[in-house]
């Protein structure tokens, strides 16, 4: 269920088109929406809408399809034409009509089928005006991380002149730029460093192309600096447009370091260090014998590296594994005189297990929330129980889950109305948080809970807590308890179908 204070605080900056021929339809929706979004705007058909959107600026266009004059496909087309990234909704009758599926080729954010189901219709409006608060967002802050490069790499130039005789102090502090932003690329930047100097080092290349490929490892994801945090710092896998804005950091790399002359012997290197020797690389997708020598090195040490420490969605494998991996994939993205050399010079490297993607700072744990957070109760969401029981399979750290169920919620929320509802959610996650300290807390399924613990709860004394809570109520409750430590693996699909 969405909540609609939540709704209204994301929508009211955004102006919205609606267009709808039904004058009754028109003036009930008109009415919900100005609840939400401060700017409403109505066309009685595509003809005076489409005019209405050439004249103005609109966040949200919300259309029917079927409408005298102009219908809502044909002022859709047009509108794509003017601008292929306006957000659209369509309201619809027949959500099996030829209407409708032109309007998915289209290509809309949304659907809302009639008579509207408000909560249906909450739910659309919320992930439109997300949407759009995101991509508001990526864009400045690319623009402000844009500038602040251009200003670095002012003070940079101008500090070369000064310091030319100090390679290895300017050397960290371009690094310290990046340590600023994400402790964990710094500290991956050293490893590959390192792993591309031994790698190096083993196919007999020069002292001084040793010491330009562990440079270049330092300094390799330095255009990750202009990626906004959300995209940088998100813990869950990237959609595409996310993904788009991360392969750009090796091309913001380059010509950061093309520009100053100290550096400019790595950029090239830098540039093609996600290049891949078929070809299935980023940014340029170019083959072996265009990639820059040491880039051919380089690649392997970054890709050894991401496999052989923890990821949030994918445990480590074990450095044989990877150089497993790395060898069969020889000749095909990496270069065979490298492979050669990295299965010896890597073959008794030793990785610290504890490397991991989970915060550990304030800071880090904060920007952690905005993923992982359940804005209602503060607790994690389903999606960060996901994570940790896949986390778990490998680590071991929790040995026992306990689900605790409410039954009748959805009759209690109609009987009694969703903020009520809302009431008792919060009641039951402060009772659990103050349970203990060394467990976890989840909130599932919407009026469901989770706990991972290592046998710290004491689960009478929180049903005696919960039904406390429920007294007075029709909601009733029931208290699941599994064993972790017998199981292979469980993911929050599993727990679904309990």
């Amino acid at each position: 269920m969405i909540n609609l204070k939540a709704l209204q605080s994301l929508a009211r900056k955004f102006k919205v088109l609606y267009v709808e021929d039904d004058m009754a339809v028109q003036t009930a929706l008109t009415g919900y929406l100005k609840n939400f979004f401060t700017y409403v705007t109505t066309a009685k058909d595509g003809l005076e809408g489409l005019q209405l959107y050439k004249n103005g600026q609109f966040d949200i266009v919300i259309t029917d399809l079927s409408m005298p004059k102009m219908d809502g496909i044909e002022m859709l087309k047009k509108i794509r034409e003017i601008n292929p990234n306006q957000a659209i909704l369509i309201t619809t009758a027949h959500s099996g009509s030829d209407y409708m599926s032109q309007a998915i080729k289209i290509g809309v954010d949304g659907y809302i089928i009639k008579p509207f189901d408000y909560e249906q219709l909450n739910y659309e409006l919320y992930k439109v005006s997300e949407k759009l608060e995101v991509m508001q967002e990526n864009e400045a802050y690319k623009k402000s991380l844009q500038r602040m490069v251009e200003q670095k790499t002012a003070e940079l130039s101008a500090m070369m002149q000064f310091q030319h005789d100090n390679y290895e102090k300017t050397l960290l502090a371009m690094v310290k730029l990046i340590e600023e932003r994400d402790t964990y690329t710094a500290g991956h930047s050293q490893r590959v460093a390192k792993y591309s100097k031994m790698i190096a080092q083993k196919m007999g290349l020069s002292q001084e192309e040793c010491e330009k490929v562990y440079q270049a490892g330092i300094l390799h994801d330095i255009g990750k600096i202009v990626t906004p945090d959300v995209v940088l710092l998100k813990p869950k896998k990237l959609n595409d447009l996310e993904y788009k804005l991360i392969q750009e950091h090796p091309q913001v790399g380059y010509r950061l370091l093309a520009n100053i002359p100290m550096y400019e012997e790595l950029a090239d290197i830098v540039r093609d260090h996600h290049e891949r020797c078929d070809g299935s690389g980023y940014p340029r997708g170019i083959a072996a014998n265009e990639i820059d020598t040491l880039a051919k090195v380089m690649m392997i040490a970054d890709c050894f590296d991401a496999m052989t420490t923890n990821r949030i969605y994918k445990g480590r494998k074990t450095p044989k594994e990877a150089l497993d991996e790395i060898e069969r994939l020889s000749g095909v993205q990496y270069d065979r005189d490298a492979v050669k050399a990295t299965l010896e010079a890597l073959k008794d490297v030793v990785v610290d297990k504890n490397i991991n993607q989970l915060p550990h700072t304030d800071i880090e744990k904060e920007r952690f929330a905005y993923f992982y957070k359940d804005n209602l109760t503060d607790l994690y969401n389903q999606s960060y129980l996901d994570v940790m029981l896949l986390q778990n399979s490998y680590e071991k750290k929790y040995t026992q889950l306990h689900l605790l169920r409410l039954k009748n919620f959805s009759r209690y929320n109609k009987e009694s109305g969703w903020k009520e509802g809302d009431t008792v959610l919060v009641k039951i996650a402060k009772s659990l948080q103050n349970c203990f300290d060394l467990s976890m807390v989840f909130r599932i399924f919407g009026d469901d809970f989770a706990l991972l613990d290592n046998g710290e709860c004491n689960m009478k004394k929180i049903e005696q807590k919960i039904n406390a809570i429920l007294d007075n109520t029709i909601i009733e409750s029931d208290i699941l308890n599994l064993t972790l430590d017998t199981q292979k693996s469980i993911s929050v699909d599993d727990l679904e179908k309990l």
